[in-house]
C-alpha cells in the first residue's frame, strides 16, 4: 500500500518564536537581579547580631553621673604641743631694776653737770629797755581848766550839743593846735569850744621820764540846764 502525497506541515508564525526568546531574555535577567539579594540575605543570616551600644552609652554615663563616694578621711591625731621654754628676762632688765630698786655697790664721783648754754638776752634787753609811752590828759584835777563859755545867744536861742576836739599838746603841755573832730551842729557852740581849750593846760606825753609831743581828744558838751 503506497503512502498518499504528504501534506505540507503548518508553519508556526513568527512572532511565537520572538516571544519565546523574549521571555527567556526576561528570566535570566531576573535570574541576575536576584541573584545579589540571595547573596546579601545570606551574608544577613550569617554575620552575628551586632551589640546593642545604647545600653552600654546610658550605662556607663549613669555610672559616670552617680561619682563613687570618696573614701572617709581618718583625721590624723594631732601632735601634742610642745611646751615652749619660759623666755628668762634679759639680764640688761634685771640689772635695770636691781640698779633701780637698791643703791649701787661703789660710790663713784656725781657727773658733773653741763652749765646751761646761755641763751641771748638780746630780746629781752631790747623790750625791757623800750620805755612805755603814756598818752597826754586834760582832765587832771591840779591844771584848773575852765569851761568854755556858752555863748549868749545859743543860750537865747536855745542851742545845745556836743563838740569833740583833736588837741596836739606839745611837750610843755601847751596846745599847739585844736582841730573840730565833731561838730555840735552849731557854728557858734564848735566855735565857743576851740577857743575855750586853745588856752587850757595839758599833761603831756611821755615815753618814759621824756615829755613828747601828742594828741589828744577833749569833749565839750553845751547843755541849757547848765
Amino acid at each position: 500500500m503506497s503512502a498518499g502525497p504528504r501534506l505540507p506541515q503548518p508553519k508556526s508564525p513568527e512572532w511565537l518564536h520572538s516571544g519565546r526568546y523574549l521571555l527567556i531574555a526576561l528570566a535570566l535577567h531576573v535570574l541576575v537581579l536576584l541573584y545579589p539579594l540571595t547573596l546579601s540575605v545570606d551574608q544577613l543570616e550569617v554575620m552575628p547580631p551586632a551589640p546593642v551600644q545604647v545600653q552600654l552609652t546610658e550605662s556607663v554615663s549613669a555610672a559616670q553621673a552617680v561619682p563613687p563616694a570618696p573614701p572617709e578621711k581618718v583625721a590624723a591625731p594631732k601632735p601634742a604641743p610642745r611646751e615652749k621654754p619660759a623666755r628668762t628676762a634679759p639680764p640688761v632688765i634685771a640689772l635695770a631694776a636691781e640698779q633701780a630698786s637698791a643703791p649701787p655697790a661703789f660710790s663713784g664721783p656725781a657727773p658733773v653737770a653741763a652749765p646751761p648754754v646761755s641763751q641771748p638776752a638780746t630780746t629781752h634787753i631790747t623790750a625791757s629797755a623800750q620805755p612805755v609811752v603814756t598818752a597826754a590828759r586834760f582832765n587832771a584835777a591840779y591844771l584848773n581848766n575852765p569851761e568854755p563859755k556858752y555863748p549868749s545867744l545859743s543860750r537865747r536861742l536855745g542851742e545845745e550839743g556836743k563838740v569833740l576836739l583833736k588837741v596836739r599838746v606839745m611837750p610843755d603841755g601847751r596846745a599847739a593846735a585844736v582841730d573840730i573832730e565833731k561838730s555840735s551842729n552849731f557854728d557858734r557852740l564848735d566855735e565857743a569850744a576851740r577857743q575855750g581849750v586853745a588856752n587850757w593846760r595839758f599833761v603831756p606825753a611821755k615815753r618814759g621820764d621824756e615829755a613828747i609831743e601828742a594828741t589828744v581828744l577833749v569833749p565839750i558838751v553845751f547843755r541849757l540846764d547848765n
